[in-house]
């Protein structure tokens, strides 16, 4: 590192301490702001390494395990409350609530999520401090491993916790440059490298050169190894797909974003207008077979019989034939539609958010429920107690969504098999794909159209780590952006920015061979979590 780089990020730690010292909690606030900078839409990863640094300075300045707490405590508030700030966008689609309200949950949010950092700094500090107070720079190490170690648990536990919420992981931070390491690792292990980076940044600045080199090189060497892995999987897919014989004619696919604002979305008169931006933008421009991809809850219609009459606009066969005349005779389609659960009387009980089949014939076939479902979106928690006190759901409607059973893989014969992730599903590390039966690609058809400026970036970003996880191109059909192919890199092939209305016909890319994680899951990054405790104990161990 040059000297006078070397110098200014000595002197910026300087001043933190002090700062520190002064107001601790403010100072982990402000850090906590400084690191969602690394997300998605701003991607100012250097600037997370730097804030972890400095926290990580912190913890070592911490005298006890409730400071220890606060500090990552105040430090989570700052990374949700900026990393967050799309979900106050939301609440300006719902009349029933005002929009001054969305900010008051993006920060009751934050209070709650922020305990997942605090349990870490909190677990470092007993670890590193049950070994021996730190006197100088080179205790640092088991701290930071320490650390590394108990933020991958946190993340792990904020994924499943009160049916999780998992958004804005730390490795969604390293998508675009090092998060190869995730075909091992899980994208809970790739949080701890960022970690391990910025503690091995504080041990250079302390001159402990030796010990710095070797904590940075393992990150380095496991990224650099993991990528050329990667490559050598994605030359193996494309040499097996054309060993297989499967020929360019099968695997066109169109996907179809029409720029239908959450505002217009389930407006009763703009249903048409709605479909006749879907219709102009599938309408075949080939003979060839197609798998065409439309978004979440594309139509308003209801597409299968039984239903009580006053549910329908027109009727399921009609419904069905307005798509059927938009396809070529061998098209498959996939497209998000609702699907009414009804009692023993006949009444109209609950709903799914589904994702459809239909052919050419306008056959319904397989169909997917969203099984993951977003809570105050697709279902009022506690609905007696909110309800009483005038809160309703984000999404209009009255009815409840109900859950499926989880993933599921859709064979679609010429176009392979599919595994489907509505929305927010796919931001769930470990609980995309039905292991039992491997599908070709991850179709993700999602309305992004709530989640303002910052909210669909991050959606992308997080799906592109899904695809490197587990070998598979995801797909992205959205209403207003952004729709994407994602290859088994996890690299954008094509997109759609958002606010646009378009259409991407391209090929399927190939899946890669199974990763280590699409065969074990988040066994693994708890396994690497106890592998860093033992080096954090063994480090400190070595050094009394």
């Amino acid at each position: 590192m040059p000297a006078p780089v070397k110098d200014a990020l000595s002197r910026i730690a300087r001043q933190t301490i002090a700062l520190a010292r002064t107001w601790p909690r403010t100072t982990a606030l402000l850090l906590g702001l400084a690191s969602a900078t690394g997300f998605a839409p701003l991607g100012l990863w250097p600037v997370t390494l730097l804030a972890l640094a400095l926290l990580i300075l912190q913890m070592a300045e911490a005298p006890t395990q409730r400071r220890a707490f606060t500090l990552g405590w105040a430090f989570g508030v700052g990374h949700f409350a900026l990393g967050l700030n799309w979900i106050a966008t939301a609440f300006t689609y719902q009349a029933a609530m005002p929009a001054w309200l969305g900010w008051i949950a993006v920060v009751l949010l934050a209070l709650y999520l922020a305990v997942f950092p605090g349990l870490a700094t909190w677990g470092a500090w007993f670890v590193a401090r049950r070994l021996n107070p730190p006197r100088n720079g080179e205790d640092l190490l088991p701290l930071t491993l320490a650390f590394a170690a108990t933020w991958i648990i946190t993340e792990w536990l904020r994924s499943w916790v009160f049916t999780g919420f998992a958004w804005n992981p730390l490795g969604a931070v390293a998508v675009s440059a090092a998060a190869s390491p995730t075909i091992w690792l899980g994208t809970y292990g790739t949080a701890a490298l960022p970690i391990v980076l910025s503690g091995g940044l504080l041990l250079m600045i302390q001159r402990h050169l030796l010990v710095a080199a070797t904590l940075v090189s393992g990150p380095v060497l496991l990224m650099a190894t993991a990528t050329l892995w990667i490559d050598h999987q994605a030359f193996q897919a494309l040499v097996r797909r054309d060993s297989q014989g499967i020929g360019p004619r099968s695997n066109l696919i169109t996907i179809v974003q029409p720029n239908v604002g959450q505002q217009d979305k389930w407006v009763g008169e703009k249903a048409d207008t709605n479909f006749a931006k879907l219709a102009r933008l599938t309408t075949p421009r080939t003979d060839e077979p197609r798998l065409i991809l439309w978004p979440e809850a594309a139509i308003p219609d209801y597409l299968e019989t039984g239903y009580p009459f006053v549910y329908y606009d027109r009727s399921p066969a009609a419904a069905r034939a307005r798509i059927t005349d938009l396809m070529n005779p061998n098209d498959i389609m996939l497209l998000g539609a609702l699907k009414l659960e009804l009692d023993k009387t006949g009444e109209v009980v609950g709903a799914r958010n589904a994702v459809m089949t239909i052919d050419a014939t306008g056959r319904l076939g397989p169909r997917y429920d969203k099984a993951h479902l977003v809570p105050y979106g697709e279902y009022l928690p506690m609905r007696p107690v909110l309800s009483a006190i005038g809160l309703s759901r984000l999404a209009p409607g009255d009815l409840d969504f109900w859950p499926g059973p989880g993933p599921r893989t859709i064979d679609l014969g010429r176009f392979g098999k599919v595994g489907v992730q509505v929305c927010y599903e796919i931001i769930f590390s470990g609980q995309v794909v039905d292991r039992a039966n491997r599908p070709q690609f991850i179709f993700n058809p999602s309305n992004d159209a709530w989640f303002g400026s910052w909210g669909p970036p991050q959606h992308l970003a997080q799906a592109r780590l899904r695809a490197i996880e587990e070998g598979l191109p995801v797909i992205r059909a959205t209403p207003t952006g952004i729709s994407a192919v994602i290859d088994a890199q996890g690299r954008v092939r094509e997109s759609l920015p958002m606010g646009v209305a378009g259409r991407i016909d391209t090929r399927l890319p190939p899946p890669h061979e199974p990763t280590l994680f699409a065969r074990y899951g988040n066994i693994l990054p708890l396994l690497f979590a106890s592998l860093l405790l033992a080096f954090a104990i063994a480090s400190g161990r070595a050094r009394r």
